[in-house]
This record gives structure tokens, sequence and C-alpha cells, in this order.
């Protein structure tokens, strides 16, 4: 039996960070696996919807504060940027949504097919997407022009300083060659570490692109197919693909060149969906297509790793995780959210469900500011909608959970 807990949430506690904070960082994390988007669109924002929904507390422990509606193709992905909220769908434009009203503020956007990726990193937003190209927009408030596009990578000089050298050219496919610091496929996933851009994509490559001048550095033939989520910490950059396997990453030997530290391997005949890594490195937590979410636990030297979570999270596929504190939020093609308190061996246990999206869950993203005894979580779907939701840091719930074997357990936990 569910026990939920009533909670009131004032006005006054939704306060929002300045610009000038430093935004959190998002990285692509769900695999693309909507139909494949036609290359144009035109936005009608005439029929743009803003309405915030009291769901009463006595019926659940969260809240939904908002459903937003503008987007005319399915949410790929989310960021925080400040006091907004960005989100990008099939069309080329991304949405800016202002915090704590959550009304539309601008949009911004640049290329040919929709966007796969954002990611902010201080006054920059990087964006990703189907034409194979990361685009970097300038964040300022002293422009009229809010996001400024600043680059395209690769860039004009890159290209350049590459395309006479027969050497810098790699195959592609029977006939054709590209440089090597081009991505070949759909770009599906960034993130953004210690001054360094990286990408991963269909073409089965990690590529790492230097913050200063957006020079592209390396290009690593990855995985054996679609790099799906990637995700960077304590000088680790871990990929997760559709070949089943996340493979970790970091930097060795006097050419400072990334190389191969480690490999987890998912269930069989799997795709490995999503990506998350605690704050302190040592707990990694993969999505997959199977709905099973597993954890391993990594040592601080990096040479050895286990599994210590193996949960039934969905009935159908992970499509997209984050972390907020000791809570991770997996959302899923079933179209629900369902919010984990993390034990402290790494395991899991459900502590609620979310449902109201008409569509699989494609992206999530909490917000690292605390309201009224929660946080905030955003959720893009299939069904073209942002909803916004109030999530509780602490409950009581009785719930059934499955232990590393796969054998149910009733757990009572008191978050």
């Amino acid at each position: 039996m569910i026990q939920t807990v009533k909670h009131h949430v004032p006005d006054s506690a939704f306060s929002t960070p300045s610009l000038s904070s430093t935004p959190s960082s998002s990285s692509g994390r769900s695999s693309d696996t909507d139909e494949s988007p036609v290359t144009s669109f035109r936005y009608d924002f005439q029929d743009l919807k803003f309405k915030i929904l009291n769901v009463p507390s006595s019926f659940h422990s969260h809240k939904l504060l908002a459903n937003l509606s503008g987007h005319i193709g399915s949410v790929s992905c989310l960021a925080l940027c400040g006091e907004f909220i960005l989100s990008a769908s099939q069309g080329k434009d991304i949405i800016v949504w202002q915090q704590p009203d959550l009304r539309q503020f601008t949009k911004f956007g640049h290329g040919e097919g929709s966007v796969k990726a954002l990611v902010t990193a201080g006054n920059k937003v990087f964006t990703a997407h189907q034409d194979s190209r990361i685009r970097v927009w300038k964040v300022s408030r002293s422009s009229e022009n809010l996001f400024r596009l600043l680059d395209t990578l690769p860039t004009t000089k890159d290209y350049l300083g590459k395309f006479m050298k027969q050497s810098n050219y790699v195959q592609t496919r029977r006939h054709h060659k590209r440089l090597w610091i081009e991505h070949t496929d759909s770009i599906s996933c960034l993130a953004v570490s210690n001054s360094l851009i990286y990408s991963g994509s269909w073409d089965k490559t990690l590529k790492v692109w230097r913050m200063s001048d957006f020079k592209c550095l390396e290009s690593i033939k990855a995985h054996d197919d679609a790099i799906n989520g990637l995700v960077a910490s304590k000088g680790i950059v871990y990929s997760a693909s559709a070949d089943g396997r996340i493979k970790a990453w970091g930097k060795e030997g006097k050419n400072n060149k990334h190389s191969l530290k480690g490999i987890f391997e998912g269930h069989k005949d799997i795709s490995l969906n999503s990506i998350v890594v605690n704050e302190d490195g040592n707990l990694v937590y993969g999505g997959g297509s199977d709905g099973y979410i597993m954890g391993w636990l990594v040592n601080k030297d990096f040479d050895s790793w286990r599994v210590i979570c193996e949960t039934k999270a969905h009935k159908i596929a992970v499509l997209c995780m984050c972390l907020m504190g000791e809570f991770l939020c997996s959302g899923s093609a079933d179209k629900s959210i369902s919010i984990w308190k993390r034990e402290i061996k790494g395991g899991l246990v459900r502590t609620m469900i979310i449902k109201g999206h008409e569509g699989p869950v494609k992206c999530l993203q909490a917000s690292p500011t605390r309201v009224g005894g929660g946080f905030m979580l955003y959720s893009g779907s299939l069904d073209k909608s942002l909803r916004v939701w109030w999530v509780p840091n602490y409950c009581s719930t009785e719930q059934i959970t499955s232990s590393i074997d796969g054998t149910p357990k009733i757990s009572t936990v008191f978050v």
C-alpha cells in the first residue's frame, strides 16, 4: 500500500536563479527511437497554450505545475540556462521559457533537421543537430539578440587547416571519404567537462573538441553501433550505445589522448539509451531498451567495477534519466516517469510513479534549486509537450522493487 504525503507549496517558494548564476549542464541522454524527422518545419505560435494545472495533493505526492505546448514535433531535449528552460524538437527552433511564470520568452535556432541535444556551459549553449553539426550560441543580456550564433563545428578554420592533406580523410562508406573532424550522421548527445566538448553520434564515433577555439582534437571509433548518451565526471567520459555497452574513456600518455578505461556490459541484445553518473563518480547507471536500469560501482582508481543494481524500472524501454542528489528519475516509452531513491550501496528503490504524458517521455532535466521541500523536474515527450513537475524530496512509500537477481522484494522507504 502506498502512503501519500500532502504538501503545500507556496507560490513564493518558486524562486528563480539569475542568468549570471552558473547554469547546470545537461547532456543528451536518450536514444532517438522516434521516427526520422523531416528536414524543415515552420512554427505557428498562434496555437501556443499555457496553463497551470493544480493537482490535489491528496491524490499525488508530486504536483504538476504546467503543461507547455508550442513545439510542432516531439520534444527531443532539454537544458537549464540560468533563469531559462530551453527545449528543442524536430524543428530547427529552440524555445526559451522564462521562470518562474513558465511563459515563452523567445526562440532561436539555425540549420537543417531536428535538434538532438542541448548542453550549457557558462555563457554558452551548445546544440547538436540532425545535420551532423554542432552550433555554439553566446548568451548575453547586453545584446538585443540574447542567444547569438557564435560558431558552427567543425569550424571553417578547422576545415581549411585539414582539407588539403589526404591523411586527414577517412573512409565512411564505399567510394566516400570525409575529414576525420566531421560526424557523418546525426549527433545524438553532448557533454561538457574540463574545457572540452564531447559529441556522440549515430556514426559510432566520439569526438573531442577544445572549448577555447572549438578545434576538434580527437575522433574515437568508440562503439559498434549508434552512441545514444554521454556523461562526463571526474575526468572520465562515459558513452552509452545501442551495442549494449557503456564505455569509459580517460586521458592517458604523453599525448594526453583519451583511451579506453573500462567496458560495462548491459543485457544481451538490448540498446543502452541513457546514462547518468553520481557526483562522486563511483556510481554509473544505464537505462536499457528492455526497461531495466543497471548500475555499476567503480573504485577510485578505476581498475575494477561490479554490477550493484539490476532493476526492472519500466514495462518497456527507458529513454532518459537524470539525477537530483540521492534521487534518480527515469522516463520511459511507457509514458511514465519513475522517481528512485538511491540506497547506500547503490541499489534503487522506487518512491513514486508520475503519469500524465500522452506519449513516450524522451528527456528529463532536474533543477538543482531546492523548492519548498522538493525539486523541479522538467519532462519532454513525443506528445510534443513540456511538463513541469514539483517532486517532494521526502515521502513514505511501500513499493515492490527488483533485486539484482530479478526477484521482487517489498521495501519501505523514508526519504
